[in-house]
């Protein structure tokens, strides 16, 4: 189903209901990246409804709402609110899974990370005196180019409202705390050659060919697992694209390889571009494409193991790159915690069971009303 097919009048949202129905309420919204203002406005309307307790700011399609309690301590909560291309799985449907037998909501959204979102905003408007200070986030463009991402944006333009001592991000963790996250480079290295026509191979240089060199060196590369901080990160170095060749008749001059390396968030960025420079010494270039720092876990504030006692269970590392790299840029240590399974994000039959969302939400629900 194209999103045109749903309906661009979006329903009133009703977090009375609770996370589930909140979850479906939100999903069924079209929200691909670039298209958040539906959604955007419908947050908004209800914040501004039924939250007078909370200061709400907004900038393009990215919503903050703050209390202003004076209490000790300020935790700040973050999820985004588009979603990637729908492919026939909108609106959500309620099945049984076929594997667990557990009841779940599926469709587009559900995982990544509408049910996290529904989490958030029903306990924005319902934590009228949380034991903390609290900051909800609610932003745009996560699952495009980072330049576009609304919670960058927003942090640059009202850097005054990111103060806290501790954030959580609402990304799909199979409602466990997932710890910092690895950072990611992508790199474009280029192997020259020289042309010739293919009926004469020997007159030029294949860069094809040559490539080949880098590409054994690549799949016989075993990549790290590193400690951080008691979590381990598995780190990795692949090539994701090869581009090279002219025609069928022309011995190509040039072949570019593009790689991706997750590292851990124990190496800065500059000591990830100094290991992929050497990794690709032989190389006639390395161009840096894209570079984003990772975030150390996070689990040594005293929020944080706080937190951790409230989820009940043992954090595990983020593998992935995620927004916390952006609150620890700033000096806060972050977590990811979401219900929802992260291998099944961007899935055509993406789908979160409904007990996680009642579990994070009632984890979450605890830890804020507790005493912090």
């Amino acid at each position: 189903m194209s999103s045109s097919a749903i309906s661009q009048e979006p329903p009133a949202l009703d977090p009375a209901l609770g996370p589930v129905s909140l979850t479906r309420q939100l999903c069924d919204i079209a929200s691909v990246s670039g298209d958040e203002r539906a959604i955007a406005d419908a947050v908004e309307a209800v914040l501004l409804e039924r939250a007078p307790h909370l200061s709400v700011v907004r900038d393009g399609d990215t919503l903050i709402a703050r209390t202003e309690l004076g209490r000790e301590r300020r935790v700040a909560i973050a999820g985004h609110l588009d979603t990637v291309p729908i492919n026939a799985n909108l609106p959500v449907r309620d099945e049984l899974d076929a594997e667990t037998g557990e009841a779940v909501i599926r469709g587009r959204g559900t995982v990544d990370m509408k049910a996290g979102v529904a989490v958030q905003l029903a306990l924005a408007i319902e934590l009228v005196e949380p034991a903390v200070d609290l900051t909800w986030i609610w932003y745009d463009h996560e699952e495009v180019s980072s330049d576009l991402n609304g919670l960058g944006r927003a942090q640059r333009n009202r850097p005054e409202l990111f103060a806290a001592d501790f954030a959580i991000l609402g990304e799909p963790s199979n409602g466990t705390i997932e710890g910092g996250c690895n950072g990611t480079l992508r790199a474009r290295v280029g192997v020259h050659g020289k042309r010739a026509h293919s009926a004469r191979s020997w007159k030029g240089v294949n860069a094809i060919h040559r490539a080949g060199a880098l590409l054994q060196r690549l799949a016989a590369y075993e990549a790290e697992t590193v400690e951080v901080d008691g979590l381990a990160y598995r780190e990795g170095l692949n090539a994701v694209r090869v581009g090279g060749g002219i025609a069928g008749n022309v011995i190509p001059d040039r072949c570019d390889v593009e790689v991706n390396y997750r590292f851990a968030p124990s190496k800065s960025a500059e000591e990830a571009v100094a290991f992929v420079r050497e990794f690709f010494s032989d190389a006639d270039e390395v161009e840096i494409v894209d570079l984003a720092p990772g975030a150390r876990p996070g689990l040594d504030a005293p929020l944080a193991q706080r937190f951790v006692r409230a989820v009940g269970q043992t954090p595990v590392a983020k593998f992935g790159w995620t927004d916390v790299s952006r609150f620890s840029a700033l000096g806060v240590p972050a977590v990811n915690f979401g219900p929802g399974d992260p291998q099944l994000a961007h899935a055509d039959d993406e789908r979160v069971p409904v007990a996680q969302i009642e579990s994070s939400y009632a984890a979450l629900r605890a830890w804020l009303s507790g005493d912090l």
